[in-house]
């Protein structure tokens, strides 16, 4: 079966990835397929930083409201109904374009990589955690560089968990988590084009983060998190970042200046988990959003790219 071609838009917040990937839409008859763990959320409007109607440009976007904001959602739930998405994309001759932060949402949608898979033996999860008590992670972490020298080469002697998960696979199907992720990716539907947005200078993107949260507050944000906090949620929707920050303030315990500061700089430590977590990805052609004097020149290159691209498909 021939794979769906897709175009992958990541990197951190206020990267301009929404932006990139309507202008990819429009110019090559596709639609937005949302990769973003509170964009799912009804409600979280400006929290989640939703794209409003006069920045989709008429560009049809997917996976963004659509659960109730005191459900949860997992990842397993998310790619099932992105997966959807793509599909019907897909089928309609349009072009699928993923776009959005959370990179595990991303990563698990289109390697299709089958979380449940690997069972779970809880004799066997304590009888190892008890080894890495007695005997030190680091023997543990051996047995895995024995069998997976590649995956455990990522892995610190202090991330016990992972450690753990690695021998708990091994030990219950046979497979490495280097050859699980090699079967996961070969089997996936998909053959994606990963464009990433990044800036060379830390504090060029620091400032776009201080700047989009002005602009959030400008446009209501205080009074979303007030709406928000009132009904008491402690769902997944409760992680957004805008909300938690801003409690102490609405609760009198904090001023309105450290409040914002305090979600400014929750904001910066998001991007850099967001950038962490995709630069494990080689396939990412990155483009630094400060090199380019006009950012039609930006659009050009991922124009440019993804006609390479697509010509390979066809």
């Amino acid at each position: 079966m021939d794979k769906i071609p897709a175009v992958a838009i990541v990197g951190p917040t206020a990267s301009g990835k929404t932006g990139l990937a309507v202008e990819l839409a429009l110019k090559f008859g596709g639609e937005v397929i949302s990769a973003d763990s509170m964009q799912i959320y009804e409600g979280l409007d400006i929290a989640s930083a939703k794209p409003t109607g006069e920045e989709m440009r008429g560009v049809r976007h997917h996976m963004m409201g659509v659960v109730p904001v005191d459900s949860d959602f997992s990842v397993a739930d998310y790619c099932a109904a992105a997966a959807e998405c793509i599909s019907d994309v897909h089928s309609r001759g349009k072009l699928p374009i993923v776009a959005g932060g959370t990179g595990l949402y991303v990563d698990t949608l289109l390697d299709n990589i089958r979380l449940s898979e690997a069972p779970v033996s809880p004799e066997l999860r304590r009888s190892l955690m008890l080894r890495a008590e007695t005997s030190g992670a680091d023997e543990l972490l051996s047995e895995v560089a024995a069998a997976d020298p590649e995956y455990a080469a990522k892995l610190h002697p202090n991330d016990v968990k992972r450690i753990v998960r690695a021998l708990e696979l091994m030990h219950t199907t046979g497979m490495t988590m280097t050859q699980q992720y090699i079967a996961s990716r070969a089997s996936s539907p998909y053959n994606t084009l990963y464009i990433g947005l990044d800036a060379e200078d830390r504090g060029f993107l620091y400032q776009r983060i201080n700047s989009r949260v002005d602009v959030m507050l400008e446009n209501g944000l205080e009074d979303e998190a007030r709406e928000y906090l009132s009904y008491g949620y402690s769902g997944t929707s409760s992680q957004a970042i805008g909300y938690k920050e801003l409690k102490p303030f609405i609760d009198g315990e904090m001023s309105r200046d450290e409040a914002v500061e305090r979600l400014k700089r929750s904001t910066r430590n998001y991007a850099k988990r967001q950038l962490t977590w995709f630069r494990r990805n080689r396939r990412i052609n990155w483009r630094y959003i400060d090199k380019y004097q006009r950012k039609e020149q930006l659009f050009e290159e991922a124009f440019a790219l993804t006609e390479a691209f697509l010509s390979g498909n066809q």
